[in-house]
């Protein structure tokens, strides 16, 4: 299943590396975890996977991996490295860049290295499939810039009353920047069905009344399990630490979703259809609208 992902029942055809912000409306909601474990599941699926760590100095994503990169994306900007040298090998072959504390130059490229950023990403695309992209939480200009530059993205929120609304707040703003007109969601740490369904339900008809033009697609609903807990103790992703959990196996299913192999309907149904792909996808077309954003 390389190189080329094909869901025929939606007419979606996406050629190259797909680039997915995950993000989310408040902290400690788990996006990390997600985030890293979607990619070891995409992996699985035979699918070549990069994490990139877009939360800004804190470096979590090697923390969860069990990882310490020598390089980040600092040095690639301002070091000489390359792509590939920068690249940290993790389990199941998936890949990991990190943001280091350099990320925040970002902010304040100059021209050339803006240039330099966009010609060089260009060689990478061959050897990928997937770039999950996990930002920060929150609102800040610097998570929104990543959320916009990403094809798609994924929302994740709990059932928590606060959580709902950060997670409506960060929809919204993408909705009046009109960046992203649909949204994945993924409702984590739920004891059961009927509080998936409701936090949904709660997302939904809010944005139906307030943003009409955006559409809220659920992707997949991750119950609270302890075993998650207890590889996040031990340092491990628990695709890994235990792939029989309930976690495990909401993820991968997730994961089978995102690459065609599976359908929300497999599930069960919450939300219609998905819409289409960006066709800008990629590295290449990812860093560019990156370095125009904070540009």
């Amino acid at each position: 299943m390389k190189a080329l992902i094909i869901k025929a029942e939606n007419n979606i055809i996406t050629a190259g590396p797909r680039v997915i912000a995950v993000t989310s409306g408040k902290g400690g909601v788990g996006k990390t975890n997600i985030t890293v474990n979607l990619a070891l599941a995409l992996a699985d699926l035979d699918q070549r996977v990069v994490i990139f760590d877009a939360d800004l100095g804190l470096a979590n994503a090697e923390v969860l991996l069990g990882l310490a990169p020598r390089y980040s994306i600092y040095d690639f900007l301002y070091n000489q490295k390359s792509l590939m040298d920068i690249l940290t090998p993790g389990p199941n072959q998936v890949n990991l860049i990190s943001g280091g504390s350099g990320l925040w130059e970002l902010a304040n490229l100059d021209i050339e290295v803006i240039d330099y950023l966009r010609e060089a990403v260009h060689d990478f695309e061959i050897g990928t499939d997937w770039v999950l992209v996990d930002t920060g939480a929150g609102l800040n200009k610097n998570v929104l810039a990543f959320v916009a530059a990403a094809s798609e993205v994924i929302t994740v929120v709990t059932p928590e009353p606060t959580a709902i609304v950060d997670a409506y707040g960060i929809i919204k703003v993408l909705a009046r920047y009109d960046v992203h007109d649909k949204i994945n969601i993924i409702v984590n740490k739920v004891l059961n069905q009927q509080e998936s369904d409701d936090t949904m339900r709660k997302l939904q008809v809010t944005a139906a009344h307030f943003l009409p033009n955006v559409k809220l697609n659920h992707l997949g609903t991750i119950p609270e399990d302890a075993k998650l807990v207890q590889a996040v103790k031990a340092q491990q992703p628990v695709v890994l630490f235990k792939p029989d959990s309930l976690a495990s196996k909401a993820i991968k299913s997730i994961a089978n979703r995102l690459a065609g192999v599976e359908t929300l309907e497999q599930q069960r149904a919450v939300t219609g259809q998905s819409g289409s792909v960006d066709n800008q996808t990629g590295i290449a077309g990812f860093f560019s609208r990156l370095t125009k954003l904070f540009s």
